[in-house]
């Protein structure tokens, strides 16, 4: 469903003021910046997570794969949900099923507790963003809303650099609970000020809602997942045979359903446009690429070279430096020369960031290590905002509206697939390595060997994403009209 994407309601004669719109501006930001900071800060705390349930790493990163499964389940009804309901009250009880998720999971005694009450935060901060920006849209006039909807993207490059050196310091010092806690008077703050300023949007008639799509979606991708994740410890195993094909059966009916119907879930056609196809699988595979090891970061720092949590979150600052920095210049070069040369830039840097750690030896200094993260960070920068940038270009405009929450949800997506296999991979891998070696005295070696080999794969997937970013083109204006349904 597409989240409408109409004009504000201020009077047109009354002069603008930003004093007018801080207030509801920063409702938004808060509940974005929970959001995004929560998907941060527990890739930090898997491996004490992994400690104190006395579980496997192979069932804990449950807890996020199944966070960010929930996510994409919800990201396509918040349009339906706001023309129904009404913006301003769904943000509210979004925020505020966010929260309640974040506290239940403090309070969790065991891993499938966690994983049940994460998915209840998936569910409640899949709607948060995408219908914060469509209200920030609509807030903003026109003459503004360039400088406004930066304002807004200010979450999206703190976030990722608070959130691992907050996670380490409250799980190396306090405890691993309060990195969900923190959400509560987050929470709170964002509620009130959003219930006393966010303005009441008129609503719209809301479409009929894909009943069909909505049960068959989440199953496929969640079994599809399952199956992922199995196949990491065996390929033929029952579980991971009754995941994937059960799953894909779904997924076809799925796909079929959505093609089919008026008002699909999500909008399939979408796909006729080969600009936008290119673009959206090559975001694909760099998102797996680079998502997908996010857990393998913290794992090999803590578990495999014994570094404390808080140690690694400052590690990992350079990765979201390089972010932070090339993002705005990636901005500035698509206007300049267009999508490919900086996704090319990004996409090597990235590939040899990965390449790079798949050569990583007990003995590597720390600074090797921290270069190649800001490499990683740096590609990133430069590939997502081109990527995104080109793929909204290459979208007819009449489905721009409902593009985005086909992107967002599918991005949540693939990094689900991502992280159950790559950790399902290194926990294979793992494996055999010490059985191979069982000496104690070889663990170290043993645990280094299996991610080199993990980021190895990893290298290989982003490889295939270089390749593709040289057959990025300017869309054609043509596009825009041969593609409407």
């Amino acid at each position: 469903m597409s989240i409408a994407l109409a004009t504000p309601n201020n009077d047109e004669d009354k002069p603008f003021s930003m004093k007018d719109v801080m207030a509801p501006l920063l409702a938004v930001i808060i509940g974005t910046f929970m959001v995004i900071l929560d998907s941060t800060v527990v890739n930090v705390a898997i491996p004490t997570l992994v400690d104190y349930f006395h579980s496997s790493l192979h069932t804990i990163q449950w807890s996020v794969t199944a966070y960010t499964l929930s996510l994409s389940a919800v990201i396509p009804l918040a349009g339906w949900m706001s023309d129904k309901f009404g913006s301003k009250r769904i943000f509210l009880v979004s925020i505020g099923l966010f929260t309640i998720g974040s506290v239940l999971c403090a309070f969790a005694q065991t891993p499938e507790q966690l994983i049940f009450f994460r998915i209840l935060q998936g569910l409640g901060g899949g709607m948060v963003s995408p219908i914060g920006m469509a209200m920030v849209y609509r807030i903003a006039p026109a003459d503004r809303r360039g400088s406004i909807i930066g304002m807004f993207g200010i979450p999206m490059l703190l976030a990722p650099a608070l959130g691992p050196v907050l996670s380490g310091w409250l799980v190396e010092y306090v405890n691993w609970s309060w990195i969900f806690l923190i959400n509560l008077p987050i929470g709170i703050l964002g509620i009130w000020i959003g219930k006393k300023h966010l303005p009441s949007f008129q609503g719209h008639e809301a479409p009929s809602l894909d009943i069909t799509g909505m049960i068959l979606g989440p199953l496929a991708f969640a079994l599809i997942t399952f199956g992922v994740s199995e196949g990491g410890v065996s390929w033929t195993s029952t579980r991971t045979l009754t995941g994937l094909i059960a799953g894909g059966a779904s997924l076809i009916l799925f796909v079929i359903s959505c093609l089919k119907k008026k008002q699909p879930l999500l909008e399939l056609k979408i796909f006729r446009s080969s600009d936008f196809t290119r673009g959206i699988v090559t975001s694909w595979i760099m998102q797996a690429a680079l998502f997908g090891t996010v857990l393998l970061f913290p794992l090999l720092l803590q578990q495999v070279k014994h570094y404390s949590p808080l140690s690694t979150g400052l590690i990992l600052l350079p990765q979201a430096a390089g972010s932070m920095i090339f993002m705005p210049l990636a901005g500035r070069l698509f206007d300049k020369v267009g999508a490919r040369p900086p996704l090319i830039a990004g996409m090597t840097l990235i590939t040899g960031g990965l390449f790079a750690m798949s050569c990583l030896k007990s003995d590597t200094p720390l600074a090797i290590l921290m270069v190649t993260l800001f490499l990683l960070g740096s590609g990133m920068g430069l590939s997502m905002m081109s990527l995104n940038t080109h793929v909204l270009n290459a979208t007819p405009r009449h489905l721009v509206s409902r593009v985005t929450p086909l992107t967002s949800a599918l991005q949540q997506v693939v990094v689900s697939f991502a992280i159950a296999g790559f950790t399902g991979y290194l926990g294979s891998r793992m494996t055999t390595h010490m059985h191979s070696v069982g000496a104690k005295t070889n663990s170290l070696e043993s645990g280094i060997a299996a991610f080199g080999e993990t980021f190895l794969l990893a290298a290989c997937v982003a490889c295939a994403g270089l390749v593709l970013s040289f057959f990025i083109r300017k869309p054609k204006p043509e596009v825009q009209e041969s593609t409407r349904a």
